[in-house]
């Protein structure tokens, strides 16, 4: 069969690209060997901030004077979980992509010529574009053992359909500090095993020490500086002899794209692949190796179905148009959904200095009317980097309860290059914990 479009990959990078190219007028097919939806709809963003979500309902109730009492009912949020994944079925998600008039293909599909793709067997052409969007999957580090020994991976964290009595954490960064933190409350005895001297080590050097403070509250017992050298069943040996058991080991080591050789395909900001002739592979999402979040992903892809739907017609998308991904090289949010939450945008001090940036740095205590009315003894901490040629924000980090919804006023003044003698006029609602916005400015000597 032919189409215009071809995308390997349904997850959510993959049916954004679909849907952007196939309203512009494309006939479209998606081709998902597994489930239509892809990891962060079944195994990854979906079902962990699911797991998440009902222990930070209870915990901010419970900072709150005139609370008393409460407690999870693990059984009810492991359900609550499977609603969010659709108990693993994606009649929905195919519904959704066929009535927008998105051909799906079951199966594997591999590029195998110029704009050919192969699915189970069947040749298929693309006469305008192939679009790879396969994703990432879990590194296993190189441990003696590691072959031969039936470990949790980020799938089995958040599909597991009871809570492990006891459970260890192989790796400190995202998935290990949000899956550590959601099995402790719900019941587990949870050992997070970090090879770093703080978790979370590519953010500001303050957050990873307050991540840990509330991953203690929890009861999970941190291990930092502690590297791994062999697992078996129900242990973790570490390289100083010491042996880390758990009914169940998790190993969130970090993620490689999904290439038969496990590295990216380097793209431009319209998505198309370097070193390829033509106009008609493009990739988006993980696979790149650009920045590995679902929401950058998906960003990826709108520019991606811009720039093949612009080309298409004689066009050429240019930069900070919709078919250019131009943010990736300087906003990318994150959240990272422990409690307390940290959200992040841009850059960090230390690598707005190693890019030479003239920068300053205002760290200041979340300590304002709207956080104290939001949690009794509030305990949170921001920094605001500037680079002081342009008076603008290279980046934001925020650290404490609720931070998250902060983060997208960092992530406009970051792309919009609002300068801090402007945003001092954008004045936030009293009281709320937007206020510390001020607070911020304040200190930086406005």
């Amino acid at each position: 069969m032919d189409f215009d479009v071809i995308v390997i990959g349904g997850g959510p990078v993959g049916e954004n690209v679909a849907w952007r190219t196939a309203a512009g007028g494309l006939s479209t097919a998606m081709v998902e060997k597994e489930l239509v939806g892809g990891e962060c709809s079944y195994w990854a963003c979906m079902p962990s901030k699911a797991l998440l979500r009902s222990g930070h309902a209870l915990a901010a109730a419970q900072r709150v004077k005139g609370v008393v009492g409460g407690h999870l009912d693990p059984e009810a949020v492991l359900a609550r979980r499977t609603e969010f994944t659709s108990d693993w079925d994606d009649a929905g998600q195919v519904k959704w992509a066929e009535s927008v008039g998105i051909h799906v293909l079951r199966g594997e599909g591999e590029v195998t010529g110029e704009r050919e793709v192969t699915v189970g067997g069947e040749v298929h052409r693309a006469r305008v574009a192939v679009v790879v969007c396969t994703g990432s999957v879990p590194k296993m580090p190189p441990l003696d053992g590691i072959a031969d020994t039936p470990v949790w991976t980020s799938r089995e964290a958040t599909s597991a359909r009871t809570v492990p009595e006891s459970l260890v954490v192989l790796g400190g960064g995202v998935v290990g500090v949000e899956m550590a933190q959601a099995w402790a409350r719900l019941g587990s005895k949870v050992t997070l095993v970090v090879s770093g001297d703080r978790p979370l080590p590519r953010l500001e050097d303050f957050v990873g020490p307050l991540v840990v403070e509330g991953l203690q509250a929890d009861g999970v017992e941190v291990l930092l500086n502690a590297r791994a050298a062999a697992v078996a069943p129900g242990a973790l040996t570490l390289q100083d002899g010491r042996v880390v058991t758990g009914a169940e080991i998790l190993v969130a080591t970090g993620r490689i794209p999904a290439t038969k050789d496990g590295k990216p395909l380097s793209t431009d900001d319209t998505g198309l692949v370097s070193g390829v002739d033509g106009q008609w592979l493009y990739a988006a999402g993980d696979v790149t190796g650009r920045a590995l979040l679902t929401h950058q992903g998906k960003y990826q892809a709108r520019a991606v179905g811009s720039a093949i739907l612009e080309r298409s017609r004689g066009g050429e998308p240019k930069p900070w148009s919709a078919g250019q991904a131009s943010a990736d090289h300087v906003a990318v949010p994150q959240v990272v959904f422990t409690d307390p939450e940290v959200a992040f945008v841009g850059h960090t001090a230390e690598e707005a200095r190693a890019a030479g940036r003239e920068v300053k740095v205002v760290d200041l205590d979340i300590a304002v009317a709207g956080s104290s009315l939001h949690a009794d003894g509030y305990h949170g901490k921001t920094r605001m980097v500037v680079d002081e040629r342009t008076r603008t924000l290279v980046g934001v980090t925020f650290v404490g309860q609720d931070v998250a919804e902060l983060l997208h006023s960092a992530t406009v003044a970051i792309v919009g290059e609002v300068t801090v003698d402007r945003l001092w006029h954008a004045v936030p609602a009293y009281p709320t914990i937007s206020e510390v916005w001020l607070r911020m400015l304040e200190a930086y000597g406005l």
